[in-house]
Protein backbone atom coordinates (compact mmCIF):
# COMPACT_ATOMS: atom_id res chain seq x y z
CA UNK A 1 0.00 0.00 0.00
CA UNK A 2 2.83 2.32 0.79
CA UNK A 3 4.29 1.60 -2.57
CA UNK A 4 0.89 2.09 -4.14
CA UNK A 5 0.39 5.19 -2.05
CA UNK A 6 3.75 6.47 -3.16
CA UNK A 7 2.75 5.97 -6.77
CA UNK A 8 -0.48 7.87 -6.20
CA UNK A 9 1.40 10.77 -4.66
CA UNK A 10 3.94 10.65 -7.48
CA UNK A 11 1.15 10.81 -10.06
CA UNK A 12 -0.38 13.72 -8.21
CA UNK A 13 2.95 15.51 -8.14
CA UNK A 14 3.44 14.83 -11.85
CA UNK A 15 -0.04 16.10 -12.66
CA UNK A 16 0.58 19.19 -10.56
CA UNK A 17 3.87 19.79 -12.36
CA UNK A 18 2.20 19.35 -15.77
CA UNK A 19 -0.62 21.66 -14.75
CA UNK A 20 1.92 24.24 -13.56
CA UNK A 21 3.84 24.00 -16.84
CA UNK A 22 0.65 24.33 -18.88
CA UNK A 23 -0.46 27.29 -16.81
CA UNK A 24 2.98 28.84 -17.34
CA UNK A 25 2.65 28.33 -21.10
CA UNK A 26 -0.81 29.92 -21.09
CA UNK A 27 0.47 32.89 -19.09
CA UNK A 28 3.50 33.21 -21.39
CA UNK A 29 1.27 33.03 -24.49
CA UNK A 30 -1.08 35.61 -23.00
CA UNK A 31 1.88 37.84 -22.14
CA UNK A 32 3.22 37.52 -25.69
CA UNK A 33 -0.25 38.21 -27.05
CA UNK A 34 -0.47 41.33 -24.90
CA UNK A 35 2.84 42.51 -26.38
CA UNK A 36 1.60 42.05 -29.97
CA UNK A 37 -0.15 45.01 -31.52
CA UNK A 38 -3.50 44.34 -33.23
CA UNK A 39 -3.36 40.58 -32.49
CA UNK A 40 -6.74 39.91 -34.16
CA UNK A 41 -6.08 41.95 -37.28
CA UNK A 42 -5.20 38.98 -39.49
CA UNK A 43 -8.60 37.39 -38.85
CA UNK A 44 -10.51 40.33 -40.35
CA UNK A 45 -12.28 39.58 -43.66
CA UNK A 46 -11.28 43.03 -44.96
CA UNK A 47 -9.70 46.30 -43.87
CA UNK A 48 -9.26 49.78 -45.31
CA UNK A 49 -6.50 52.37 -45.45
CA UNK A 50 -5.07 55.41 -47.15
CA UNK A 51 -1.80 55.79 -49.04
CA UNK A 52 0.38 58.81 -49.76
CA UNK A 53 2.41 58.37 -52.93
CA UNK A 54 5.55 59.78 -54.44
CA UNK A 55 6.17 58.84 -58.08
CA UNK A 56 8.99 59.05 -60.58
CA UNK A 57 7.67 58.81 -64.14
CA UNK A 58 9.40 58.18 -67.43
CA UNK A 59 8.04 57.97 -70.97
CA UNK A 60 9.43 55.22 -73.18
CA UNK A 61 9.67 56.57 -76.71
CA UNK A 62 10.11 54.57 -79.91
CA UNK A 63 10.99 56.38 -83.13
CA UNK A 64 8.77 56.39 -86.19
CA UNK A 65 10.30 55.66 -89.65
CA UNK A 66 9.58 59.33 -90.35
CA UNK A 67 12.34 60.13 -87.84
CA UNK A 68 15.01 58.64 -90.12
CA UNK A 69 13.76 60.75 -93.00
CA UNK A 70 13.60 63.95 -91.00
CA UNK A 71 16.44 66.43 -90.90
CA UNK A 72 14.70 68.85 -88.56
CA UNK A 73 14.79 66.71 -85.37
CA UNK A 74 18.10 65.06 -84.47
CA UNK A 75 16.98 63.21 -81.33
CA UNK A 76 14.21 62.94 -78.75
CA UNK A 77 14.99 62.26 -75.08
CA UNK A 78 12.40 61.55 -72.37
CA UNK A 79 13.13 63.10 -68.98
CA UNK A 80 12.48 61.65 -65.54
CA UNK A 81 10.11 63.70 -63.43
CA UNK A 82 8.50 63.43 -60.02
CA UNK A 83 4.89 63.50 -58.94
CA UNK A 84 2.69 62.83 -55.95
CA UNK A 85 -0.67 61.33 -55.19
CA UNK A 86 -3.13 59.88 -52.71
CA UNK A 87 -5.08 56.64 -52.77
CA UNK A 88 -7.76 54.80 -50.84
CA UNK A 89 -6.96 51.15 -50.04
CA UNK A 90 -9.45 48.28 -49.72
CA UNK A 91 -7.89 44.92 -48.83
CA UNK A 92 -9.74 41.59 -48.69
CA UNK A 93 -8.26 38.70 -46.72
CA UNK A 94 -8.49 35.45 -48.73
CA UNK A 95 -6.07 33.11 -46.91
CA UNK A 96 -3.25 33.22 -44.39
CA UNK A 97 -0.71 34.36 -46.97
CA UNK A 98 -3.01 35.76 -49.66
CA UNK A 99 -4.90 39.04 -49.94
CA UNK A 100 -6.59 41.00 -52.73
CA UNK A 101 -6.33 44.78 -52.82
CA UNK A 102 -8.04 47.45 -54.87
CA UNK A 103 -7.21 51.14 -54.70
CA UNK A 104 -9.96 53.67 -55.26
CA UNK A 105 -9.85 56.50 -55.74
CA UNK A 106 -6.20 56.86 -56.75
CA UNK A 107 -5.15 60.32 -57.90
CA UNK A 108 -1.62 60.95 -59.17
CA UNK A 109 -0.33 64.33 -60.33
CA UNK A 110 2.55 63.83 -62.78
CA UNK A 111 4.58 66.04 -65.10
CA UNK A 112 6.38 64.40 -68.02
CA UNK A 113 8.63 66.07 -70.56
CA UNK A 114 10.42 65.32 -73.83
CA UNK A 115 13.58 67.06 -74.98
CA UNK A 116 14.13 67.64 -78.73
CA UNK A 117 17.27 68.74 -80.52
CA UNK A 118 16.07 70.90 -83.42
CA UNK A 119 18.24 71.49 -86.47
CA UNK A 120 16.48 74.66 -87.58
CA UNK A 121 15.01 76.38 -84.51
CA UNK A 122 12.81 79.46 -84.88
CA UNK A 123 14.59 82.79 -84.78
CA UNK A 124 15.69 83.72 -81.28
CA UNK A 125 15.37 80.18 -79.87
CA UNK A 126 17.97 77.52 -79.05
CA UNK A 127 18.40 74.11 -80.66
CA UNK A 128 17.00 72.43 -77.55
CA UNK A 129 13.22 72.36 -77.13
CA UNK A 130 11.45 70.79 -74.15
CA UNK A 131 7.77 69.84 -74.32
CA UNK A 132 5.94 69.48 -71.00
CA UNK A 133 3.06 67.02 -70.63
CA UNK A 134 0.97 67.53 -67.49
CA UNK A 135 -1.20 64.62 -66.30
CA UNK A 136 -3.75 63.96 -63.58
CA UNK A 137 -4.27 60.21 -63.43
CA UNK A 138 -7.36 58.61 -61.98
CA UNK A 139 -6.25 55.04 -61.36
CA UNK A 140 -8.02 51.75 -60.63
CA UNK A 141 -5.30 49.31 -59.48
CA UNK A 142 -6.23 45.69 -58.67
CA UNK A 143 -3.49 43.67 -56.98
CA UNK A 144 -2.74 40.32 -55.35
CA UNK A 145 -0.60 40.36 -52.19
CA UNK A 146 1.54 37.42 -51.03
CA UNK A 147 2.42 37.80 -47.34
CA UNK A 148 5.00 36.19 -45.08
CA UNK A 149 4.29 34.84 -41.61
CA UNK A 150 3.94 37.49 -38.96
CA UNK A 151 7.06 37.92 -36.82
CA UNK A 152 5.97 39.81 -33.69
CA UNK A 153 4.79 43.13 -35.20
CA UNK A 154 6.30 42.76 -38.66
CA UNK A 155 5.44 41.22 -42.03
CA UNK A 156 6.85 41.44 -45.54
CA UNK A 157 4.80 41.07 -48.71
CA UNK A 158 5.06 41.03 -52.50
CA UNK A 159 2.35 42.16 -54.89
CA UNK A 160 1.42 42.03 -58.52
CA UNK A 161 -1.50 43.26 -60.57
CA UNK A 162 -2.84 45.61 -63.20
CA UNK A 163 -3.72 49.29 -63.21
CA UNK A 164 -6.18 51.05 -65.50
CA UNK A 165 -5.65 54.82 -65.54
CA UNK A 166 -7.59 57.69 -67.03
CA UNK A 167 -5.79 60.99 -67.56
CA UNK A 168 -8.17 63.77 -66.55
CA UNK A 169 -5.75 66.35 -68.02
CA UNK A 170 -5.26 64.64 -71.38
CA UNK A 171 -4.43 66.99 -74.27
CA UNK A 172 -5.56 64.59 -77.02
CA UNK A 173 -8.50 66.81 -77.93
CA UNK A 174 -6.54 70.07 -77.99
CA UNK A 175 -7.08 72.06 -81.18
CA UNK A 176 -4.06 74.32 -81.09
CA UNK A 177 -1.49 71.53 -80.96
CA UNK A 178 1.34 72.79 -83.15
CA UNK A 179 3.82 72.59 -80.27
CA UNK A 180 2.24 69.68 -78.38
CA UNK A 181 2.77 65.96 -78.08
CA UNK A 182 -0.67 64.48 -77.59
CA UNK A 183 -1.31 61.53 -75.28
CA UNK A 184 -4.49 59.46 -75.20
CA UNK A 185 -6.48 59.65 -71.93
CA UNK A 186 -6.50 55.90 -71.14
CA UNK A 187 -3.62 53.66 -70.14
CA UNK A 188 -3.20 50.06 -68.98
CA UNK A 189 -0.15 48.78 -67.11
CA UNK A 190 1.05 45.90 -64.98
CA UNK A 191 2.58 46.36 -61.53
CA UNK A 192 5.07 44.55 -59.30
CA UNK A 193 6.03 45.62 -55.81
CA UNK A 194 7.47 44.89 -52.39
CA UNK A 195 6.27 46.18 -49.03
CA UNK A 196 6.63 45.85 -45.27
CA UNK A 197 3.93 45.93 -42.61
CA UNK A 198 4.70 47.35 -39.17
CA UNK A 199 1.96 46.77 -36.59
CA UNK A 200 1.34 49.65 -34.16
CA UNK A 201 -1.26 49.71 -31.37
CA UNK A 202 -3.99 51.35 -33.48
CA UNK A 203 -2.82 51.11 -37.11
CA UNK A 204 -0.49 49.37 -39.56
CA UNK A 205 2.24 51.36 -41.31
CA UNK A 206 3.33 49.95 -44.69
CA UNK A 207 6.18 51.46 -46.71
CA UNK A 208 5.92 50.08 -50.24
CA UNK A 209 7.94 50.25 -53.46
CA UNK A 210 6.10 49.52 -56.71
CA UNK A 211 7.15 49.35 -60.38
CA UNK A 212 4.57 50.08 -63.09
CA UNK A 213 5.13 49.27 -66.77
CA UNK A 214 2.74 50.51 -69.45
CA UNK A 215 1.26 48.00 -71.91
CA UNK A 216 -0.72 50.38 -74.09
CA UNK A 217 0.62 52.90 -76.60
CA UNK A 218 -0.58 56.28 -75.29
CA UNK A 219 0.76 58.40 -78.15
CA UNK A 220 -1.92 60.10 -80.22
CA UNK A 221 0.28 60.58 -83.28
CA UNK A 222 -0.35 63.46 -85.67
CA UNK A 223 1.71 63.29 -88.88
CA UNK A 224 1.25 67.02 -89.40
CA UNK A 225 2.98 68.02 -86.16
CA UNK A 226 6.75 68.38 -86.02
CA UNK A 227 7.11 67.11 -82.46
CA UNK A 228 4.69 64.21 -82.91
CA UNK A 229 5.35 62.80 -86.39
CA UNK A 230 8.87 61.57 -85.51
CA UNK A 231 7.51 59.42 -82.67
CA UNK A 232 5.79 56.07 -83.16
CA UNK A 233 4.84 54.81 -79.70
CA UNK A 234 4.97 56.19 -76.18
CA UNK A 235 4.54 53.92 -73.18
CA UNK A 236 4.56 54.92 -69.54
CA UNK A 237 6.87 53.72 -66.81
CA UNK A 238 6.51 54.67 -63.16
CA UNK A 239 8.24 53.94 -59.86
CA UNK A 240 6.05 54.65 -56.83
CA UNK A 241 7.06 54.87 -53.19
CA UNK A 242 4.05 54.75 -50.86
CA UNK A 243 3.44 55.25 -47.17
CA UNK A 244 0.21 53.39 -46.34
CA UNK A 245 -1.81 53.64 -43.12
CA UNK A 246 -4.28 50.80 -42.53
CA UNK A 247 -6.53 49.82 -39.65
Amino acid sequence: MKLFGYEIRGIRVTLLLCASLMAGQVVSAQFLRDQMNLPDHDTKPYYIGIGFLYTNTHLQVSAHPKFLQSDSVLYVNPNNSGGFGVSGMFTFHAAKHLEFRVAFPEFIFASNSLSYHITYPPAGETNLATKQIQSLYLGFPAQVKFLSDRIDNFKVYMLGGFNYQYDLASNSSARKAENLVKLTPTDLSYELGLGFQFYFPVFILSPELKFTEGIKNVHSRDPNLQYSNVIDQIKTRMVTFSIIFEG
